[in-house]
């Protein structure tokens, strides 16, 4: 059951009240203090009514919130713990949320390069041996893609922090048509994942164009000093990337009308998982569909597309059904050459 915030906050001001042994609580004592506590926190002027509280009562008393609170009415009047040590802050952890938590863990592990992850395992471990002394450890039913082999991922929650926190940071560089690493200033504003590569979206100290490094080429890095970050003032980055299939994007780049024509044995692969959410059907013949995208041409798209082999024709625009074309033919002309 989930509880909201109002709801949370009764609860602990019921339970502050019945906390205190030393003054005796009627229904209308704890009305009172609830009413004071939602102005307090919420500015809620209206108050809390009987039933409200009642009800609350109710709740706190059952197992639907794991409270399980030993609540009793003395003298038919007053409210109280039956246990004066009794909190529904010591509540203890009971094996549905800790199976619950679990899960969410197993799943939260297999999404490389956040170390948090690896910190909140080594919390459910302590939590799995507070309330077992033993532990069956049971199989994995969800399995993310992912490639513990990609270079990089170490960097992730460090560059996390700096987007977070605004700095600056001195990279240094090696990308795969350079010979050497350079070291420059850049300032970074997003994090972006690609076909389980990741790539920081930032801008360097001299220029102003966007650009992106991908986190496998990044030697090192280094804080420098918040003043003088320079602040993105773009766009929205999902509106940045909306028009755009993976991370190469340049600020001048317009999304274009992409015809495709789809053969009909792989139309149902296409229209249930589309290419491009802007993905669109055109027309629908005997041998397959034709589908239009609204994208940039990039890299991104060509090795997409390129993916599908003789599945997909490019119709439009003549340029990308150029450069696939004469891809195509390259990649074929590879395979007539003698064998090494």
């Amino acid at each position: 059951m989930a509880i909201n915030k109002l709801a949370l906050i009764r609860y602990r001001t019921i339970d502050k009240c019945l906390r205190n042994r030393y003054r005796k609580w009627t229904l209308e004592d704890l009305i009172e203090k609830v009413s004071e506590a939602l102005y307090d926190y919420e500015g809620i002027e209206s108050g809390v009514s009987k039933r409200t509280i009642q009800a609350d009562i109710q709740l706190m008393r059952s197992d639907k919130l794991g409270y399980n609170a030993p609540i009793i009415v003395q003298d038919r009047k007053y409210y109280a713990y039956e246990d004066p040590n009794f909190s529904i802050n010591h509540t203890k952890i009971t094996d549905t949320d800790l199976d619950k938590m679990s899960e969410i863990v197993s799943v939260l592990r297999q999404m490389n390069g956040f170390d948090y992850f690896d910190d909140m395992t080594d919390i459910i471990a302590r939590l799995e041996n507070s309330l077992r002394k033993t532990t069956d450890k049971s199989d994995n039913y969800i399995q993310l893609e992912g490639n513990v082999l990609v270079k990089g991922i170490q960097h992730i929650t460090p560059l996390y922090q700096a987007i977070r926190k605004k700095l600056p940071l001195l990279i240094t560089y090696r990308s795969f048509k350079a010979k050497d690493a350079r070291a420059s200033v850049y300032h970074p504003y997003l994090l972006k994942e690609y076909r389980n590569r990741w790539f920081l979206i930032c801008k360097p100290q001299k220029g102003t164009a966007l650009i992106t490094l991908a986190l496998d080429r990044i030697i090192d890095f280094m804080e420098m000093n918040p003043k003088d970050f320079v602040p993105y003032t773009g766009v929205g980055f999902d509106r940045y990337f909306e028009d755009t299939i993976g991370v190469t994007k340049d600020i001048k780049s317009r999304a274009q009308k992409v015809i495709l024509w789809v053969n009909k044995y792989n139309v149902p692969y296409v229209l249930t998982k589309p290419i491009h959410h802007s993905q669109q059907v055109i027309k629908e013949e005997e041998g397959g569909t034709i589908i239009r995208l609204d994208v940039t041409l990039n890299f991104e798209l060509e090795r997409e597309l390129l993916g599908f082999g003789e599945c997909i024709k490019v119709l439009g625009p003549k340029k990308l059904q150029q450069t696939i074309a004469k891809r195509l033919k390259q990649a074929a002309g590879s395979y007539m050459q003698p064998q090494p």
